[in-house]
């Protein structure tokens, strides 16, 4: 894609706006209270599942942990409305605090962390790293807490202590990752009282937790015409980001469709939670909003049966130093426009017909697009899409951007592509 061309669709502003999403989001908790910042600008409200819900027209999202389930009711929508659904997740792989986490050794104060998620582990070595996440409160309530400050790093050995370490490194999980914030004995309690204290709360207050690690340093442009994004938690905060401007953008709306953003947790464990894609939620909110517009189960079948999902995750851009790793006709670039997820083993959910419905989506966008498919010689990963087309019958299509260093504590995309997924989002909530 030429410079002329690319400039007619990128958009400063919104890759701007994500930069800064990604800077309040550190954790999923955050992820969702940004997202639902956003939302509320635009007129949304939120609801509580334990509520009874009404059938008043206009946006509405219910959150759940790390989850969030947002959708705007056009006037004039019946029972049996289909649903436009962008599927996303919050959740990014790192290195999450234990539930003893003081420990240490030889002199060293150092934190107890679990590996969640599918971890490239040298991508976490000799980075400052902060502690955000949430604070459980013995009254029922649970407060965020985001300490943006170099509190810990996880060393890596020194080179004349392992001279064969370019010949290839092996980390041990359980002894290699564990980072260290101080000197001097183990002092158990320490790191909950430091961070209740600057959460503002009592530590006695505190009956659990759940924290994590992240790069402190902020996502930024990257190279010579900063035509780069490089950035922690893009996988998948990215797309967290595009479905909340799409739908920001498209309610008040005239729609055929209600839009629908469904943002899930623990995308990068499987989903199998209550706030996951395989858990029951996203499917009782499309049901209860049915049943609110006095809908019947039979209006609740023929409402879903004409609903899509887009499944919006990202993708692998051909990596310039192991281009024989792709597929050798689909190579997406960065900044080539949102690309479409196909495996014919349902890893991805995109048959012939969501083809159709995510080309006519750019295409009423104005953007680019492009194919990728895995080599078959590797594995392929998964998403929500396959879930949520199984868990709800609905017709899915699986898509994306095209990115490198996937699942590293900081990943690499195209600066433009962010608003071109966003433009695409939004026409295919649009319908």
């Amino acid at each position: 894609m030429s410079t002329a061309a690319r400039q007619a669709f990128f958009d400063r502003t919104h890759t701007d706006d994500l930069i800064a999403f990604l800077g309040t989001s550190p954790s999923p908790y955050h992820a969702v209270a940004s997202a639902a910042e956003r939302l509320e600008k635009a007129g949304f409200r939120q609801v509580a599942e334990t509520d009874a819900w009404d059938a008043v027209a206009g946006g509405h999202y219910v959150i759940r942990g790390g989850a969030l389930i947002a959708w705007y009711v056009p006037q004039g929508a019946g029972p049996q409305t289909p649903f436009r659904v962008v599927g996303t997740h919050t959740d990014s792989p790192n290195l999450r605090v234990k539930p003893v986490p003081d420990t240490g050794s030889a002199g060293w104060r150092q934190v107890a962390v679990e590996i969640y998620g599918g971890v490239p582990l040298n991508t976490w070595l000799d980075r400052d790293l902060g502690l955000s996440g949430r604070l459980a409160l013995r009254d029922g309530s649970s407060r965020l807490v985001q300490l943006d400050e170099p509190l810990l790093r996880v060393p890596q050995l020194a080179i004349h202590l392992d001279r064969q370490v370019n010949e290839g490194m092996k980390l041990d999980k359980q002894r290699h990752l564990t980072p260290i914030w101080g000197l001097g004995p183990v002092d158990e309690g320490s790191l909950i009282e430091y961070v209740a204290e600057r959460a503002g709360v009592a530590a006695a207050d505190v009956a659990g937790w759940d924290l994590m690690t992240h790069d402190v340093q902020p996502a930024s442009y990257l190279g010579r015409d900063r035509e780069l994004l490089a950035g922690p938690r893009l996988d998948n905060l990215l797309s967290v980001h595009a479905a909340t401007a799409a739908l920001a953008a498209v309610a008040g709306a005239d729609l055929p469709y209600i839009p629908v953003l469904a943002a899930f947790d623990h995308e990068e464990t499987g989903s199998e939670s209550d706030t996951g894609a395989q858990s029951p939620l996203l499917g009782n909110v499309l049901e209860r909003s049915v049943y609110a517009r006095g809908g019947s189960p039979e209006d609740r079948a023929r409402a879903l049966a004409g609903t899509v999902c887009l499944s919006s995750d990202m993708g692998h851009a051909v990596h310039p130093n192991y281009s024989e790793r792709h597929e050798p006709g689909h190579h997406p670039m960065p900044n080539g426009g949102p690309i479409l997820k196909v495996n014919v083993n349902n890893r991805y959910a995109t048959d012939g017909i969501g083809r159709a419905v995510f080309a006519a989506a750019c295409e009423k966008a104005g953007v680019p697009w492009q194919t990728f498919v895995s080599n078959n010689a590797m594995p392929c990963g998964t998403t929500i899409g396959p879930i949520t087309a199984a868990r709800l019958g609905i017709s899915t299509v699986d898509c994306g951007i095209a990115a490198l260093s996937m699942h590293s504590a900081r990943e690499l995309c195209g600066a433009d592509d962010p608003y071109l997924l966003a433009s695409a989002v939004k026409a295919f909530l649009e319908g």
